[in-house]
């Protein structure tokens, strides 16, 4: 389930007709498309300050050779008030399927709720970050490096059969829970980053698969994508309810 906030969003299927051109496009233009709207660099005008959309998951236990389903409504919000710092991400999933769970972050605080459970994990975000640099709840801060943190290659194929491009990522450093993971970008957001710089009104991620060392994946996309709409900060401060109990791990023991 930690898997699930390697940010990754799915826009509908764009038009094939760019597809013929896609062995032209460069890797490190999709590269730029994907990772420089989340710079703390980023132009005011062009930068992604926030976000929200629909979210379907499929899991694979490899041991079990099971597949697991979710879905549900996340809301994303970049905070680039500390100049020179990695914007931090403000996060709200909220899971309805297949049992209503919560994950929230104010960028300080994660807060993990499970209503069947009556218990809310609440943890450090730093301390999270710092013990388990790689672990997903922590990883949306760094989506404007990526090509720091990884090697970034062309998967095979690289389209997929609307013209996007599919890359392979591989970490630059040994990870106890990323082993690859291949993302895809819409063509439509890289044509128009090198057009003018900016993405016009298309996300720049359509989905993302996950794999970790043991071999188990996790596959996400996001449909109906709203970005830039301002979202209040007090919405991703959680509300603990009363009779909860809470737990409150050190950062050794985080595990949610």
């Amino acid at each position: 389930m930690k898997r699930l906030l390697f940010l990754t969003l799915c826009l509908f299927l764009v038009s094939p007709v760019f597809t013929a051109q896609a062995k032209d496009v460069p890797l490190d233009a999709v590269i730029a498309a994907l990772e420089s709207p989340f710079k703390s660099s980023a132009d005011p005008a062009q930068a992604i300050a926030d976000f929200e959309a629909l979210f379907f998951q499929e899991s694979r236990i490899a041991s079990l050779d099971r597949i697991q389903s979710g879905e549900g409504k996340v809301m994303v919000k970049f905070d680039r008030s500390t100049a020179g710092q990695n914007p931090k991400a403000l996060f709200r999933w909220e899971y309805t399927r297949p049992t209503t769970q919560e994950f929230v972050s104010n960028g300080r605080t994660i807060w993990v709720y499970i209503p069947d459970n009556r218990q809310v994990i609440e943890s450090d975000i730093e301390a999270a970050a710092e013990s388990r640099p790689d672990d997903p709840l922590t990883f949306l801060t760094g989506l404007g490096n990526l090509s720091r943190d990884f090697v970034i290659r062309w998967a095979e194929p690289r389209t997929d059969a609307g013209g996007n491009f599919i890359l392979d990522l591989q970490p630059r450093r040994p990870s106890p829970m990323i082993q690859s993971m291949r993302l895809v970008v819409v063509q439509q957001a890289v044509q128009a980053h090198g057009q003018n710089g900016g993405l016009g009104k298309f996300f720049p991620l359509r989905s993302s698969t996950v794999v970790d060392p043991s071999g188990n994946s996790t596959n996400i996309e996001f449909r109906e994508v709203k970005m830039n709409r301002g979202l209040a900060d007090h919405l991703f401060t959680f509300e603990i309810p009363q009779g909860v109990e809470v737990l409150r791990p050190s950062a050794s023991t985080m595990g949610y």
